[in-house]
Parts: structure tokens; sequence; C-alpha cells
């Protein structure tokens, strides 16, 4: 059974920085590509950044240049890191993963989803 689970979020003012992480367990980690998705009050979820098994990057219009997403296979652990926060990166982060070794962009081929990390950003 895959399980994800997230932390790292939290309160923080516009222009701050947060590093959110993502462990896994119940397969090998390294096979499979991963996602960061979130969900803000009223809206739909939508993919933030997404990599592959390979290290290969996908980020949402939205966040280039400002999110890096990175994985560290040897300790089963996906990470975002968010520098120069808006307050309308407000959400519920998520992490997830799918069957496949590369980049997916469509949130209903990912099999697998964390609880999800709530992140604010204050003006």
């Amino acid at each position: 059974q895959v399980q994800l689970v997230e932390s790292g979020g939290g309160l923080v003012q516009a222009g701050d920085s947060l590093r959110l992480s993502c462990a896994a367990s119940g397969r090998t980690f390294g096979w499979y590509g991963m996602g960061w998705f979130r969900q803000a009050p009223g809206k739909e979820r939508e993919l933030v950044a997404a990599i592959s098994s390979g290290g290969s990057t996908y980020y949402a219009d939205s966040v280039k240049g400002r999110f890096t997403i990175s994985r560290d296979n040897a300790k089963n652990t996906l990470y975002l890191q968010m520098n120069s926060l808006k307050p309308e990166d407000t959400a519920l982060y998520y992490c997830a993963t799918h069957a496949k070794l590369g980049i997916v962009v469509v949130s209903t081929e990912y099999n697998y989803w964390g609880q999800g990390t709530q992140v604010t950003v204050s003006s």
C-alpha cells in the first residue's frame, strides 16, 4: 500500500519561503513520477509541479521561477521549495504519484494521494 505524507505547510507573509516535503512508502520510490497539486477554496485542484523518475520537471506558469520541485530517492522524499510566496498561493497542497516513469500533467492519472498540507500566505 502506497502512502504519502506531506509536511511543511504553515502561515507565512507575502515574499517568504516554505519547503514542503512528501514522505513516500509502500513501493520503490525512484521508479515513478510524482507531482504537487494545490486546491484553494472554491477552486479546482491544479497541478503546480511534476517530476519524472529521471528528474525532469514541469511547472505551472503561475509558479515558474518561484517554485522548485525535487526528489531524494535515497530518502523516499519529494520536495517543493516555494520562494517569493504570494497570497494567491494560499491553498491545500497535495503530493501525488502515478504508475509511469515520466511527467504526467493530468490529475486523473495520479492514483495515490497524500492528505495535504495547508499553506496560507498573508499580504
